[in-house]
């Protein structure tokens, strides 16, 4: 079976769906590949049996949370990569992560991601301010020996989320632990739409286990107006949203100064 699984979830019938499923299928590590859905289709159906993949389907109404969680159980190995289905992935991705997972001290690392660029109208960028800022943010967890430090993974995502979500790769026997441990069924709550992944985040941020970061470009991260991201930034639940994750690590006056900037700054994640 191997040790880590993609598990890409999709959604109706995006059009850069098969450029994905071929990034994947470039990986120079052999990894499993499913296809995870709520909303399922001829369309979907036929490139699962195009490209030999298996085909997930969650019975029950759409949701984001509900879908990550449906993925993220579908997998069978240790590693599981939740993959978005306009992204790409490049050809040493997977090699790179069970690389660092499988390296690290006593196999304590909760989260691996890499670093990323981004797909903007057919274009890929490797720069742009808001990249910048997350890699900045990302250096107290550059140093594997100091990775497990509380206030470090914290600092990572106090300012903002500086983790890219479709970037990350799970230890799922280290997660799962904690999710039987702390009584969880899910990793992801409901209780968001946009700031799912960063809650995750924050949770094990307080747990015992690494965060582990890859500084280098392993995937591009596609930015379109039909994409969540984008649909979330132009409307205000958005803000809110910011502004409650924000309010569990600073003051609430602090927060909603951060919350402004920040909401400025995640305008250029929208076309």
């Amino acid at each position: 079976m191997g040790l880590h699984t993609f598990v890409i979830c999709a959604y109706k019938e995006s059009p850069y769906l098969e450029e994905c499923i071929r990034s994947l299928k470039k990986q120079k590590t052999d990894s499993v590949i499913k296809l995870a859905t709520s909303t399922p289709s001829a369309y979907l159906e036929d490139m699962c049996r195009k490209y030999n993949i298996e085909y997930c389907v969650r019975q029950g109404e759409a949701g984001i949370a509900k879908d990550w969680n449906y993925a993220y159980s579908m997998a069978e190995t240790d590693y599981v990569t939740i993959v978005h289905q306009d992204d790409i992935y490049f050809p040493e991705y997977s090699r790179q992560v069970i690389e660092q997972l499988d390296n690290s001290l006593n196999n304590d690392v909760l989260i691996t991601f890499s670093d990323y660029s981004e797909i903007r109208n057919g274009r890929e960028s490797k720069g742009g301010l808001n990249l910048y800022i997350k890699r900045g943010l990302l250096i107290p967890i550059r140093n594997n020996k100091r990775n497990d430090k509380r206030w470090r993974k914290r600092f990572i995502i106090r300012f903002g989320n500086a983790i890219c979500c479709p970037a990350v790769t799970y230890n799922k026997k280290a997660i799962d632990e904690l999710l039987k441990k702390q009584g969880r069924t899910d990793l992801f709550n409901i209780h968001f739409r946009s700031n799912l992944d960063w809650e995750t985040w924050e949770w094990l941020s307080c747990e015992e286990g690494r965060f582990a970061f890859i500084p280098k470009l392993l995937m591009s991260h596609r930015i379109h107006e039909d994409s969540e991201t984008s649909a979330t930034i132009k409307d205000e639940e958005r803000s809110g949203e910011d502004y409650e994750m924000f309010c569990r690590f600073w003051p609430t006056w602090v927060a909603k100064l951060i919350t402004k900037a920040y909401g400025e700054s995640e305008k250029g994640n929208m076309i």
